[in-house]
């Protein structure tokens, strides 16, 4: 064979393959990109409906992720037929590559169960204040193997569902009602009974401090620098926060105005002279 010869065949298997396959793969693409598009849109379409219809957040998260995911591979699946592959070959690929993984990522199967075990017991749920796992923050996804939380201070934890729907959680929001625990510490040579007063009295002037339960102030405790005096306020879980430093701050003032002591250590220095 002349080069001529190979240079017009290979120049005619080019034209071949891309008048056929080539067409077929380019319309495949086009067909993946406007599919998965549509499907993205249709997610978030039902997503805001559930919102309208107050569905549940987090359920509705889990379903509109599996959702998009199940179609998306569908779509996969026929265009790979529609370019004449065989897709049994690929099936079969597939599952053997799912019995490897498998055995290989043995805690993924573990969070994957824990993250169903969550979805099912339903410990916390979308925005939900939670401390778990030496983390503490608001829920702001729970996915299929992790759950992903942002701490006060914006930082973003991912808490694998393994560990966490097996250990100790702690849900701040679950109650609409919070108890505010405050100690303040006087010293021996001050009024304890003038110092209950005021500490009940700010208490119970605070428009965020609710009436019922009764704000309860005694004192607590004897110790080596002074009288521990506990204080005790229910307010709404928004407001925890904003009562107690706003507590901790009046009952300061108002100490200093009325000549309370708060203790605190000293130090004496002895020098001998020899």
């Amino acid at each position: 064979m002349t080069l001529e010869e190979f240079l017009t065949n290979l120049v005619a298997n080019i034209v071949n393959w891309a008048t056929n396959t080539g067409i077929k793969i380019i319309i495949a693409l086009i067909v993946m990109f406007i599919s998965f598009k549509i499907i993205n849109a249709v997610g978030k379409k039902i997503a805001k409906i559930g919102e309208k219809k107050n569905a549940d957040k987090t359920i509705m998260n889990v379903l509109v992720y599996a959702f998009k995911l199940a179609l998306k591979c569908l779509v996969a699946v026929c265009l790979i037929g529609y370019l004449g592959i065989d897709t049994s070959a690929i099936t079969a690929l597939i599952a053997s590559l799912g019995v490897c993984i498998g055995l290989a990522v043995n805690g993924t199967l573990a969070n994957l169960a824990g993250g169903v075990l969550i979805l099912i017991t339903r410990p916390f749920k979308v925005d939900d204040f939670i401390e778990a796992q030496g983390v503490s923050g608001t829920v702001s996804d729970i996915r299929i193997t992790s759950t992903k939380i942002i701490t006060p201070d914006n930082k973003v934890i991912y808490v694998p569902n393994g560990t966490l729907a097996n250990g100790n959680i702690i849900n701040y929001s679950e109650k609409e009602t919070r108890r505010v625990d405050v100690d303040f510490c006087i010293s021996y040579a001050s009024d304890a009974e003038k110092a209950k007063a005021i500490i009940t009295e700010i208490c119970e002037k605070h428009e965020l401090v609710l009436k019922d339960p009764a704000v309860f102030v005694r004192v607590g405790a004897h110790s080596t620098s002074g009288l521990q005096i506990k204080a005790r306020a229910w307010v709404n879980g928004a407001d925890y926060w904003t009562v107690f430093f706003d507590l901790t701050e009046a009952v300061k003032a108002e100490f200093d105005k009325n000549g309370i002591e708060i203790p605190f250590n000293h130090l004496d220095v002895h020098i001998k002279n020899k």
